[in-house]
């Protein structure tokens, strides 16, 4: 079943707009993830808060408006732990919660749960190999 935008009073690109520029101030702060990031967007961080702000425009509001590949760009990722996304979770929920009603912010949270969960199972989730046991009896 295809999720509906959210249509909530106030909720629009300039409100995630904020949300995401919040979201990352507190990121850039916090002492595990704040060097991951400050590794990978070197510079001027308006270009990628513009792209997550599309990102979270097509989540919410179902813009389509972002046309990256979310996968490729985190797997590429180094130091990065399956625990780091529980941090990445707890300052985006901080987030919302400050930022939204209750109601309003149960829905970025959801939504940015399934996207950790979507994007550890990318990272780190390898299906073993199997032993090499010669030709298959016929």
């Amino acid at each position: 079943m295809e999720e509906r935008p959210l249509e909530r009073e106030g909720v629009d690109r300039a409100f995630i707009g904020r949300l995401v520029r919040e979201f990352y101030r507190r990121v850039r702060h916090d002492e595990r993830l704040g060097p991951i990031f400050g590794r990978e967007i070197t510079g001027d961080w308006e270009p990628h808060l513009e792209k997550m702000t599309d990102f979270w425009c097509s989540v919410i509001l179902k813009t389509r408006s972002y046309q990256g590949r979310p996968v490729p760009a985190h797997v590429k990722l180094k130091g990065v732990t399956e625990d780091d996304f529980d941090i990445w979770l707890s300052i985006f929920a901080e987030t919302a919660d400050d930022l939204c009603d209750p109601d309003t912010a149960k829905v970025f949270v959801e939504r940015a749960e399934r996207i950790a969960q979507s994007l550890k199972l990318a990272m780190f989730f390898r299906l073993p190999v199997a032993a090499t046991r010669g030709p298959m009896p016929a």
